[in-house]
């Protein structure tokens, strides 16, 4: 799996910076704009943008900013914060996926198509509820992993916020 996310996060941002770099060299270098290069950029964007939203899902490497846990003082506090955290991701994230399903029926209903190309704009639309629907599981899985490390008080090294001294007496 890392191998494949490895592989389709490369091809896809090497094939954006590829149309770039041929846009900006055809329209200000040769003064040639090409027709239809724009819109048709925006299918590996998304599916870019969407494929690392899903990665950092996968990971657990999303950015955040933990605050709270500066003034807990337990690895139960923490493990209890990250639960609460991940349950609320899940409910907002569920609740985005649903807007994101009524957006896919609307899309596949209407059948844009891109102004220049005529390229049907539903295989960029189809990234958003694939993306979200991926984040969900992988947030599911997250949130499974906090509810059995508050359950089981089996808490990961990361969770506790001892200095190099309060670990040496703990060891």
């Amino acid at each position: 799996m890392d191998r494949l996310m490895s592989l389709l996060l490369t091809g896809l941002i090497c094939l954006v910076a590829l149309g770039q770099f041929v846009q900006v060299i055809t329209r200000y270098l040769l003064e040639i704009p090409v027709l239809g290069l724009e819109e048709s950029l925006l299918y590996p964007t998304m599916w870019l943008y969407m494929a690392g939203a899903v990665n950092a899902s996968r990971e657990n490497s999303h950015i955040r900013a933990n605050v709270l846990e500066i003034f807990l003082k337990t690895p139960k506090q923490v493990a209890v914060l990250a639960l609460i955290g991940e349950a609320l991701s899940l409910v907002i994230g569920c609740w985005l996926t649903y807007w994101a399903w009524d957006f896919t029926k609307y899309s596949m209903r209407v059948w844009r198509e891109s102004p220049t190309l005529y390229i049907p704009t539903f295989y960029v639309d189809v990234a958003l509820i694939t993306g979200l629907v991926l984040m969900m599981v992988f947030t599911a899985i997250q949130l499974g992993r906090h509810i059995y490390q508050v359950a089981t008080g089996n808490y990961p090294p990361s969770a506790t916020h001892t200095t190099d001294s309060q670990q040496e007496e703990l060891a």
